[in-house]
């Protein structure tokens, strides 16, 4: 099976180890915990500064929480043998860490512009076979990723719950930016599950273990990023709108 030329790479997914380690089988998964120290340091000092700046202490412990799945759990490991694993931590990151995040300790006066850019833009580079490719070479670059879709996100949440309590009438700017990022997430998610051939070189021999060909795990990889995608931004834009009426109602 040829890997797409727009990867760039004519070399084996064997010849770079990813940040989250080498593929895993399903054996493995529920001892593939990423404990290092540099990752669980960071981790504790968010979470202190976190709890120092939070209006909503809860809301922090949950984004915090949702951190520690992404990248301690073995959803980290398991990214690395399935891109359905891939979307799943997209989602996980974008749409519960980050809207935990602005919910408990919102970000000040994000711009709406460049959070959703910044949060397309991060989405987009990260299901582009190049830029994938670079992200799965190089912790650098896979970090990069990470903390532009996860600020990107948060930022933008800060302005959809922020602005819905705020002024309950400018709830449809918070609307119309998390539709739109609805928007390009579905596109992504039709793009992966009707693609007639795999697109990363990654994967092309490490879903066999878990019993999916690379083709069947992208399409799935697409839909968990078009429907559960789809309900989770519809959650946050309900927390929104339930800000925005108890605003209402205590004016």
């Amino acid at each position: 099976m040829e890997p797409l030329l727009s990867t760039g790479r004519v070399a084996t997914p064997a010849e770079a180890t990813p940040y989250c380690g080498p593929p895993i089988a399903p054996s493995e998964a529920l001892a593939a915990w990423n404990l290092a120290p540099p990752l669980l340091a960071a981790l504790a000092v968010f979470l202190a500064l976190g709890l120092w700046r939070a209006t909503e202490r809860r809301a922090v412990l949950l984004g915090w929480t949702a951190l520690i799945v992404a990248f301690v759990s073995p959803l980290c490991a398991m990214t690395t043998a399935l891109f359905l694993a891939r979307s799943a931590h997209h989602l996980v990151v974008l749409a519960v860490a980050a809207p935990a995040l602005a919910a408990g300790w919102p970000l000040r006066r994000p711009a709406p512009v460049v959070a959703f850019l910044a949060t397309a833009l991060a989405l987009i580079l990260w299901h582009l076979p190049a830029a994938y490719s670079r992200a799965w070479d190089s912790a650098l670059v896979y970090w990069t990723l990470q903390l532009l879709l996860l600020s990107g996100a948060w930022a933008l949440w800060s302005v959809i719950l922020t602005r819905a309590e705020d002024a309950p009438a400018r709830l449809v700017t918070g609307a119309t930016l998390a539709l739109g990022l609805g928007s390009v997430m579905s596109l992504l998610g039709a793009l992966l599950t009707f693609a007639p051939r795999p697109l990363y070189i990654e994967h092309l021999t490490t879903s066999a273990a878990w019993g999916m060909s690379p083709l069947a795990d992208q399409q799935a990889a697409g839909l968990v990023m078009w429907v559960p995608g789809m309900l989770l931004m519809s959650a946050g834009l309900a927390l929104a709108a339930r800000r925005a009426w108890r605003r209402v109602e205590t004016a």
